[in-house]
């Protein structure tokens, strides 16, 4: 059992990124609409946003079990596009359209919270990503969306993808801080027990609207032994810094 946390014991917060601090289905479907005005091309975006997501933790698997060698996020995302449109009958987007289309996932909208309550948590504490997005992705994110990260650490400098012990391991190593020192940030409860096991304090921040209709958020007993439960990143700003 985790003992009661103090604004005094949490040096860094640590966040996942997709889902908790922006919004991919939507900047996925808007984008995907500008794509059907330019180029005529009419797919059902919010299915394709769906399924292209929902490739996400397969594709994934396939390099941690060793069927893949290792592989980036934008990488898995561009072969995942491949077949979500020919699933869905986009076989007439060209190429040079796919590869523009795959780099929405660097253009991702944040929340509305997002930045505020970033901007607020920084003031007391070093914020870093701890992301399965790759580098590059992260920082032109970062860039486009005024996301006020301290550092942009990813899965990618361990070779490694959540939840795999090293890349939660990498935050207080690089930061030379006790893992209790470090609080892992997310909107999905699997990632926090993992960060959990590897003695990171946790703060769950509900997303009703990551899926879309199908968004399902934990039960109370889901979120049992979770350290901080946030509304949202201002709420936990609230929450965690000084008056």
């Amino acid at each position: 059992m985790t003992s009661p946390v103090t604004q005094s014991d949490i040096r860094a917060l640590a966040f996942d990124v997709f889902g908790t601090v922006v919004d991919f289905r939507s900047t996925i479907i808007d984008e995907g609409r500008g794509i059907e005005a330019r180029t005529g091309v009419r797919l059902d975006w919010p299915e394709l946003a769906d399924r292209w997501r929902g490739r996400y933790a397969p594709s994934m698997a396939r390099v941690m079990s060793g069927e893949m060698p290792w592989t980036v996020i934008d990488d898995l995302h561009r072969t995942a596009l491949d077949d979500v449109l020919a699933e869905l009958g986009g076989e007439a987007l060209s190429t040079a359209e796919r590869d523009a289309f795959n780099l929405v996932w660097h253009r991702l909208r944040p929340w509305p919270d997002s930045v505020p309550g970033l901007t607020a948590l920084r003031r007391e504490f070093t914020l870093a990503t701890l992301s399965n997005g790759n580098v590059a992705l992260l920082a032109d994110m970062a860039k486009h969306a005024g996301l006020p990260w301290d550092v942009v650490l990813s899965a990618e400098l361990v070779r490694a993808y959540k939840p795999d012990p090293r890349t939660y391991r990498m935050v207080p190593e690089l930061l030379r801080l006790r893992p209790d020192q470090v609080m892992m940030v997310a909107a999905h409860v699997k990632d926090l027990r993992a960060a959990a096991a590897e003695g990171l304090r946790t703060a769950f921040v509900p997303r009703p609207h990551e899926h879309g209709p199908a968004t399902v958020l934990p039960g109370p007993e889901e979120l049992t032994g979770i350290d901080v439960v946030a509304d949202d990143l201002t709420d936990l700003a609230a929450r965690l810094t000084r008056p």
